[in-house]
């Protein structure tokens, strides 16, 4: 999804080319992820001449909305601060990045 948000429409080639080297893509590896997220609604995808282009059918911000929704109903019982509590208590956050979450939660609208 990443790779689809930040080039845009692409072949299965494509995105293994964005992805580069190291990251243990193969072509069929990145079709069989294609085809399950368009299974699950967030990849379309329309011919071009014998190949398949791939985008996202959904927006990245509410993608990312929706898998942490998921994410804190399923490990922290629906508690945003529970999953916020766990990532202060086992990521070493430093007192500079605290700061900088303080001021950003301050700024946040309620």
């Amino acid at each position: 999804m990443q790779a689809l948000w930040k080039i845009g429409p692409a072949t299965a080639s494509d995105i293994v080319s964005e992805l580069g080297p190291g990251k243990g893509a193969r072509d069929s590896t990145v079709r069989t992820i294609l085809r399950i997220l368009e299974r699950k609604g967030y990849v379309k995808h329309r011919m071009q001449g014998r190949a398949f282009v791939y985008q996202a059918a959904v927006a990245e911000r509410d993608a990312q909305r929706g898998a942490l929704r998921d994410l804190v109903t399923r490990f922290f019982s629906s508690s945003p601060e529970r999953l916020v509590l766990t990532l202060l208590r086992h990521n070493d956050v430093t007192p500079a990045e605290l700061r900088r979450l303080r001021r950003m939660v301050d700024e946040e609208k309620p």
